[in-house]
């Protein structure tokens, strides 16, 4: 087995110069302070109102001066965890270190042995958590589904507890109503033991969008505000597309997700100082013939590696979005395009790079056998923002001087001390020769991938224990068991 890589620091990648961030910055600065964002909202409205905004009731547009934005950025932590149920499981974002996860809220999940798609279910949302706490490479599970049978004020408390009753790692999700918020954070401090236990080790974070361009709507942001009062982590991501929501360039794509995603931090700041609040980005690009999202476009990587340069400049953590594909089966397509978006991000230093494995079809849908091959994937990614190590142990001088001209390193002590910290050594991958693999019956990627998700699954016996399964069942009965 390869090592496990996490939390390593990217940055080698910078797709914008200093001057091209400091440019980017003060558009920023400017668009805030001079054209304003709608805030449809009128208790977020009275927030702004607080801290001296000029707001135009009428149209219901908020302006800031720069100061006063850059003090409100600076109120927000430049690092905390998201705690998993199990301590190895913790990631610590800030700075330019790597985490990559799950993502997206897909209706449907594709069958590759029958080649076709179904409605997503509350079960199919449990086996993905099983899976995923088995596949080291994806760190962190955002509830990637929705639960189709269920009614909408049952899918926020549900969709939690399919997340930590069958992972330890860490649970982030989008969250639809209000009092599915309270439900949600109400089972989490039944789960973490209590309510400053939950604020000590965050299981779980929330996600409440900004709009694009320069809007926080009603809905998601009475969602911020009572998610930032709660004290849990949350995200603020925009979602702006090039030529029809932003700018048709990726310079204007950037600084309006820049924009977008900062409405929300500033609203967190404002309500709850302190808050841990993760600068976001669900940034792409457009097929101009229908103004369709694409997700696997690898203008989508630009955008989001030069998000992670603007994140890193404000030193908030960021979330960004890669590892997916508009291909509709697992095919090349779906491999070669995850593969770019994910590397970009990871390269640049996105703190979390959330989609990064198991969607595809415009993130409209999931597969199973995905996630195991996007594990591979973010396996190699990770060992590339890894980089190279060169010192004299690395450089192995004395070694070389010892085996000398026509000689071989393979019993060397130097080759077994660094063959697995130095080299990915893949789960999945065939590498066999030709007979060899079809002794094997010469199974294609996805046929290795459903035998991997059979075992992962049947043999994941994560659960809350009883007891505490007992009082949340009990406690909140919304609850489909």
């Amino acid at each position: 087995m390869s090592v496990a890589r996490k939390g390593l620091p990217g940055g080698s990648y910078k797709p914008l110069s200093d001057e091209a961030i400091g440019k980017i910055h003060r558009t920023a600065m400017r668009i805030i302070e001079e054209i304003g964002f709608q805030v449809n909202s009128q208790d977020a409205q009275q927030y702004f109102e607080q801290i001296g905004a000029t707001i135009d009731k009428e149209k219901r547009i908020v302006r800031l001066p720069q100061k006063t934005v850059i003090e409100l950025i600076e109120k927000a932590p430049s690092e905390f965890t998201l705690c998993g149920s199990d301590e190895k499981n913790d990631i610590h974002l800030g700075g330019s270190r790597v985490y990559t996860g799950t993502g997206g809220t897909a209706l449907y999940v594709y069958e590759p042995d029958r080649d076709e798609k179904r409605p997503a279910s509350l079960n199919d949302l449990k086996k993905i958590a099983k899976l995923v706490d088995g596949l080291d490479n994806i760190h962190l599970l955002l509830l990637p589904t929705y639960p189709n049978e269920l009614p909408v004020d049952q899918i926020d408390v549900n969709r939690f507890y399919a997340g930590l009753n069958n992972t330890g790692k860490h649970i982030m999700g989008g969250v639809y109503t209000l009092e599915g918020i309270k439900n949600v954070i109400k089972m989490a401090e039944i789960i973490a033991g209590g309510k400053q236990q939950l604020r000590k080790r965050p299981i779980i974070s929330m996600i409440a969008c900004s709009m694009s361009p320069l809007k926080l709507d009603e809905h998601y942001a009475d969602m911020m505000i009572a998610i930032a009062k709660s004290g849990i982590p949350l995200v603020c991501p925009a979602e702006p597309l090039c030529g029809a929501t932003s700018p048709i360039t990726i310079a204007g794509n950037v600084l309006m997700q820049t924009v977008d995603s900062l409405m929300g931090v500033m609203l967190t700041q404002i309500v709850n100082p302190g808050t841990p609040v993760i600068f976001g980005s669900v940034a792409t690009s457009t097929d101009l013939r229908d103004l369709k999202y694409l997700a696997g476009s690898v203008e989508m990587g630009l955008t989001n590696a030069g998000s992670a340069q603007m994140a890193q400049f404000y030193k908030l953590p960021f979330y960004a979005t890669g590892g997916m594909t508009d291909s509709k089966v697992l095919d090349s397509q779906s491999g070669y395009e995850s593969a770019i978006t994910n590397l970009l991000c990871a390269l640049a230093g996105s703190n979390f790079i959330h989609d990064s494995a198991g969607l595809m079809e415009f993130a409209m849908t999931v597969c199973l056998e995905k996630y195991v091959i996007d594990n591979e994937i973010l396996g190699m990614v990770m060992r590339a923002v890894d980089g190279i190590k060169v010192d004299d142990e690395t450089l192995a001088f004395d070694l070389i001087k010892q085996v000398g001209p026509a000689g071989n390193f393979v019993t060397a002590k130097h080759t077994r001390r660094h063959m697995r910290s130095e080299h990915y050594e893949p789960t999945l991958t065939d590498r066999n020769l030709r007979e060899d693999w079809e002794a094997e019956g010469g199974k294609t990627t996805w046929e290795r991938a459903k035998v991997k998700v059979k075992q992962i699954i049947e043999n994941n016996d994560y659960g809350l224990p009883e007891e505490v399964k007992n009082k949340v069942l009990s406690e909140i009965p919304d609850i489909v068991h």
